[in-house]
């Protein structure tokens, strides 16, 4: 697997982040390349975990995400959550960061009536948005509503664990950007990797368990 390694923004990179309206940043340098169809090793299962314990709420991630992307304005491919629940005085802040989920049976791919919806073989789910029509059926099927119709590009759009950083070396724009270290990428089939480690060192949830989809998204809870 490739060096995930990439250095944190620094706190006053991130301040700039967040000071600076999504649609004036600078996208990334690294040139986007084509991920359609990418062959992987079998043992290879990308995943992230999402450190709750950690997580301040910041929306440096969605920033970071939007920037890297240039997601039009009132949409995300990745976003913060937040709420509260208790009664007064037992108060507590609920903080959720939200992305695609990756999910090994992802309800998205059957119904997209061209197949521009697909899962590589790293289990990546991707959109191909050359094939894509903009019909909007995956959209509606997926349960965790991480997916939105680009109006510029005029295909859905999602996350996809910023494949075009990954095949350059390096970790995700969410990962880079978090200013807490509260999000790990890489490879779960790696019993000896840190997102191995994670999962099975620490109680760790994932949205929605119920609906059986097994997403590859987990979340540390406090």
């Amino acid at each position: 697997m490739a060096n995930l390694s990439e250095e944190k923004l620094s706190r006053r990179q991130a301040l700039k982040y967040l000071g600076v309206g999504a649609t004036t940043i600078a996208a990334t340098a690294i040139a986007k390349k084509g991920v359609a169809h990418h062959k992987a090793p079998a043992t290879q299962r990308l995943a992230m975990v999402v450190d709750l314990r950690k997580c301040n709420g910041c929306h440096t991630c969605s920033v970071a995400c939007k920037a890297e992307f240039e997601v039009p304005l009132g949409a995300f491919r990745s976003w913060v959550e937040i709420g509260e629940e208790g009664k007064y005085p037992m108060v507590k802040r609920m903080i959720t960061p939200k992305l695609c989920n990756h999910c090994d049976k992802p309800p998205c791919i059957n119904v997209c009536p061209v197949k521009a919806t697909y899962a590589r073989s790293d289990g990546t789910i991707v959109i191909d948005e050359n094939i894509c029509i903009g019909c909007k059926a995956c959209i509606s099927a997926c349960p965790y509503n991480t997916r939105f119709f680009n109006e510029v590009k005029r295909t859905a759009d999602k996350c996809d664990f910023c494949l075009h950083r990954y095949e350059n070396g390096v970790v995700p724009s969410c990962v880079n950007g978090c200013p807490v270290s509260a999000r790990t990428f890489g490879n779960l089939g790696d019993v000896n990797g840190e997102v191995a480690k994670l999962v099975s060192k620490h109680q760790v949830q994932v949205l929605r368990p119920e609906l059986g989809t097994k997403p590859q998204v987990f979340y540390i809870i406090p």
